[in-house]
């Protein structure tokens, strides 16, 4: 009989494309799900990816562009 995967649903990561405010788009951004859910729903995953963006931005020397929209990438 196969094995259940089904903590593989509770933990690890949940992607995400991310719309930057200049029309730039962004695929495949994780964020841990341990952030998401509850009454905020996907909001918490907005401010992760900021954090990620900002990193990003400052190791490439770059200013950090505004994030627009996030939504849930496709399975």
């Amino acid at each position: 009989m196969a094995r259940k995967k089904s903590k593989l649903l509770e933990s690890g990561y949940a992607l995400f494309d991310v719309l930057h405010e200049h029309g730039s788009r962004s695929s495949n951004w994780r964020v841990p799900r341990s952030l998401l859910g509850g009454l905020d729903g996907d909001e918490p995953a907005r401010k992760a990816l900021e954090e990620q963006d900002n990193a990003l931005a400052e190791r490439a020397g770059r200013p950090r562009v505004l994030i627009k929209e996030i939504t849930r990438s496709p399975v």
